[in-house]
């Protein structure tokens, strides 16, 4: 599957801030002014988004924008089927991480009896349900409607039935269910997390490659030993937030910037150890917010840079 198409996913009604459905144009604008034709290389296509929904008041206290956020994740969801379908890979740009969980459903329905690794990498654990969110803004629960888990030993929440209602729809897009194993869960540079999100990392054993472990082991050892661990695994899909990344080294070009990130050089070796298996199926960028960005568009130069090199390997492969 090296016949790359792109969809991009300008998305951006689960995020806190606003700003990175710009992300995925402050991509092309890189290449632009670099004189690449990347873009113009590979088809493409549009996820439609729901983002007028930004302009009236949410009506779900716990799960903001969720009805807007059903049609993107079934979007979403249909493209990635379609696109592995016609033999092609299907590569994400996207703005915030909230559809994300769609991603997922559309490779688990497109490989509904194959066992997928997910390959998290991020700055935030994204496990929150609207049982145990403390803002109700949806970019922290796509995990949980990936492993279809409320986390509610740990609710904080009252939830109306029209919510509930609504939440169990959104975890069904695509693929009834679980759509992967905690086993197979892989976490990256995560680092800032509340009390509900430790909870299920201990009670499902998450493994979490924390920044100090990169630094110390290397980016070919941590390849070596997620390879190993999703050996059992048939199909992978990589989904990178760039605020895995260390805001100082890059920008603070992001939806929610955390200290103390990967550098650029260990995560370009990382992100390329990981896309050379041959059973990544799906990659995907997130969070690029050029409205937030201090050095005008840093964070979009620097994971165009990552992105050239991601593609290069998979062409190679």
């Amino acid at each position: 599957m090296k016949n790359i198409k792109f969809l991009f996913n300008r998305s951006e009604i689960t995020a806190g801030t606003r700003g990175s459905s710009l992300g995925p144009d402050a991509l092309k604008i890189v290449a632009w002014k670099q004189g690449k034709t990347i873009f113009g290389d590979y088809p493409f296509s549009d996820i439609k988004t729901e983002n007028q929904l930004l302009n009236i008041h949410p009506k779900h206290q716990f799960a903001k924008r969720i009805e807007g956020l059903i049609a993107v994740y079934k979007d979403v969801s249909q493209q990635i089927q379609e696109t592995i379908a016609n033999q092609q890979f299907p590569l994400l740009l996207s703005a915030d991480h909230g559809s994300a969980g769609g991603t997922i459903a559309g490779i688990k329905a497109a490989f509904p009896d194959k066992r997928l690794g997910v390959i998290w990498v991020d700055a935030h654990g994204d496990l929150h349900s609207p049982y145990t969110t403390p803002s109700g803004n949806m970019h922290g629960m796509p995990l949980s409607t990936a492993l279809n888990d409320n986390n509610t030993e740990c609710q904080r929440n009252q939830l109306p039935k029209e919510t509930s209602d609504l939440w169990e729809e959104l975890k069904s897009v695509g693929f009834k269910g679980a759509k992967v194993a905690p086993e197979y869960l892989i976490f990256i540079g995560v680092r800032d997390v509340e009390e509900e999100e430790i909870a299920i990392m201990n009670r499902l054993n998450l493994r979490n490659y924390t920044v100090e472990e990169v630094k110390d082991k290397g980016a070919a050892t941590i390849v070596s030993e997620i390879n190993h661990h999703l050996a059992d695994c048939d199909i992978i899909y990589v989904s990178f937030d760039v605020d895995s990344m260390d805001p100082i080294e890059t920008s603070h070009g992001t939806g929610t910037p955390v200290p103390n990130g990967l550098g650029v050089a260990e995560t370009k070796a990382i992100l390329k150890g990981l896309v050379a298996n041959p059973k990544l199926v799906c990659f995907e960028v997130v969070e690029i917010n050029p409205c937030l960005d201090e050095k005008t568009n840093k964070m979009a130069e620097t994971a165009f840079e990552i992105l050239e090199e991601v593609i290069t390997t998979i062409e190679n492969k």
